[in-house]
C-alpha cells in the first residue's frame, strides 16, 4: 500500500465545504469518487482541515492510500483530468505510509481579503468581503495583534460536532497581522490550528473595531462580532516538520 500526498487549490464557491456530505458536493468527495474510480475499491481522503463552505484554498494538502503502481506525477495528471476546473492538483508525491495531513501539521496560515473600493470589480467579487463603509484601520489592526499567543477562543468559535469530545479550544497564533494596501484589506493569520468559523469570526471582530463598537482594541474582546462571509477566506499554506 502506498501513501501519496497531495497539494491541492480550490475555489470553494459552487462547494459545500471540504468534508463529505450525502447529496453534496464537497472538496473531499469530488477526490475520493475520482480516486475510488483509479483504485477500483473506495479510497479515502485525508485533509489537513476542514475548510467551510464557500472558503477557498491556495494549497491545502491531503493524503490517501492506494495500491495502484501509477506513478505520483501520471497520477495527479489523471486526477486533474477528472476534476472540475475549480479543483486542481498542483503537486503530487509518495510519503511514509504514517503520514497524516492534520495531526502532523504544525502550523497553517489562512487570509481573509476585504475590497475597500466604492465598486467591486466583478472578477474579484466571489473572491472577497465587499465593504466599502468607513473603519478605522489603526483600531483593527492594533486588535489584530491582540490575536497572537495562546489563548481559549471559545468565544471566536461556531458549534462544532466534535464538541461532545470536550476538546480544549486554546490555540496558538503565532501571528495576526492586517495589512492595508490600496482599496483592500488583507488580514493574515499563521497559527497552530483553528477552530470552525474562528478566522471569521475574528474578521468580523475587527471590522466591529473598525466600526468604534469595541471599546478597548488591545485585548481580545469576551465575544466574536459577526461571521465574516466565507467567501473572502483562503487557506494559504499548512507547514509540516
Amino acid at each position: 500500500m502506498r501513501r501519496i500526498r497531495i497539494h491541492l487549490a480550490y475555489d470553494g464557491t459552487a462547494f459545500h465545504g471540504w468534508q463529505v456530505q450525502p447529496g453534496l458536493a464537497t472538496i473531499q468527495g469530488a477526490l475520493e469518487e475520482i480516486l475510488s474510480g483509479i483504485e477500483g475499491a473506495p479510497v479515502r481522503v485525508a485533509g489537513s482541515g476542514r475548510t467551510d463552505a464557500g472558503v477557498h484554498a491556495l494549497q491545502q494538502v491531503a493524503a490517501f492510500s492506494i495500491e495502484n503502481p501509477i506513478p505520483a506525477a501520471n497520477l495527479r495528471r489523471a486526477v486533474n483530468r477528472l476534476l472540475p476546473p475549480t479543483i486542481r492538483v498542483l503537486s503530487a508525491e509518495e510519503v511514509h505510509p504514517d503520514f497524516h495531513p492534520r495531526f502532523q501539521a504544525k502550523a497553517k496560515t489562512y487570509e481573509y481579503r476585504i475590497c475597500r473600493g466604492e465598486v467591486c470589480n466583478p472578477f474579484e467579487w466571489p473572491f472577497v468581503h465587499h465593504y466599502p463603509y468607513p473603519l478605522d484601520q489603526e483600531r483593527m489592526s492594533r486588535l489584530a495583534r491582540a490575536f497572537e499567543g495562546q489563548h481559549d477562543f471559545t468565544a471566536f468559535a461556531a458549534s462544532d460536532d466534535r464538541d461532545a469530545e470536550g476538546r480544549s479550544k486554546v490555540r496558538t497564533v503565532f501571528s495576526s497581522v492586517l495589512d492595508t494596501p490600496p482599496a483592500r484589506l488583507v488580514y493574515r493569520i499563521r497559527g497552530s490550528g483553528f477552530l470552525k468559523h474562528m478566522v471569521r469570526n475574528i474578521v468580523g471582530t475587527l471590522i466591529e473595531a473598525g466600526k468604534g463598537n469595541i471599546a478597548d482594541v488591545t485585548v481580545l474582546p469576551a465575544a466574536s462580532g459577526p461571521t465574516a462571509p466565507a467567501k473572502g477566506l483562503f487557506l494559504v499554506s499548512v507547514e509540516y516538520e
